[in-house]
């Protein structure tokens, strides 16, 4: 059986909004990317979230985004890099407060949302997020869309990368994730999801949305915890690696 690290984004429920079943991915996944504030998450739910991770003794990672609750962080909202920089050591910085707090360490930083997808094709943006990392701890792993501008950036500032793929995501012929205004942009059916992964760690590719095969790393494999069937298929992958 192979062995595949398997992240999940969570920690994004907010004051008494609730979403995602935390607890239960905890079981299946083997990293976890904790919402930081700007996106999602509040300062009780980042707390709570550390300490589950920690009883499940996952990899702990940030997941800062863009200052942008209503949306959800997945709106594009033009920043410098200068911005850039200062919002991931900010919010990573709130993350590693309540780890230093309860005795656990940071793995690694994975941008969110459209901070995620502007980083992996903008240099400027991606070099500043991961000299903001490298500034940090240089002994943290960068979580980056394979073979974008991001883990490109991780690589050439000397930091330990990670290229990420998407269990549930469909691809763009350039790459890219398909962006979640198309209606194909999420994979909802269990044996489509699976049969995707076993493609992208067996055979390091993925087919497009329009038929082209696309090479691709895959280190690390990301469920969205908000997927409505995100529970049930880290189960069957869980099996599967």
């Amino acid at each position: 059986m192979m062995k595949v690290d398997l992240n999940c984004d969570l920690g994004e429920s907010f004051g008494s909004y609730t979403i995602g079943k935390d607890e239960e991915m905890m079981k299946y996944v083997t990293s976890v990317n904790i919402a930081c504030g700007f996106h999602a998450g509040d300062p009780l739910v980042m707390k709570s979230t550390v300490e589950n991770a920690l009883k499940h003794h996952l990899k702990i990672g940030a997941h800062p985004g863009l200052p942008d609750l209503q949306g959800f962080g997945r709106r594009m909202i033009q920043i410098s890099p200068e911005e850039a920089y200062a919002m991931v050591q900010y919010q990573t910085g709130a993350l590693l407060a309540f780890l230093t707090a309860q005795g656990g360490s940071l793995s690694h930083v994975k941008p969110h949302g459209a901070l995620y997808n502007m980083a992996a094709k903008d240099e400027k943006l991606a070099n500043a997020i991961a000299q903001a990392v490298y500034d940090l701890d240089p002994s943290l792993t960068l979580f980056g869309l394979s073979e974008s501008e991001l883990t490109k950036a991780g690589e050439a500032a000397g930091l330990s990368v990670a290229h990420e793929v998407f269990a549930d995501r469909t691809y763009q012929s350039d790459g890219s994730l398909t962006p979640r205004t198309h209606p194909n942009a999420v994979l909802h059916d269990e044996g489509a999801v699976i049969k995707q992964v076993l493609r992208m760690v067996e055979k390091q590719e993925v087919e497009s949305t329009d038929g082209h095969i696309i090479p691709i790393k895959a280190d690390t494999i990301c469920l969205h915890g908000d997927n409505e069937a995100a529970l049930l298929l880290a189960e069957r992958l869980h099996k599967s690696f």
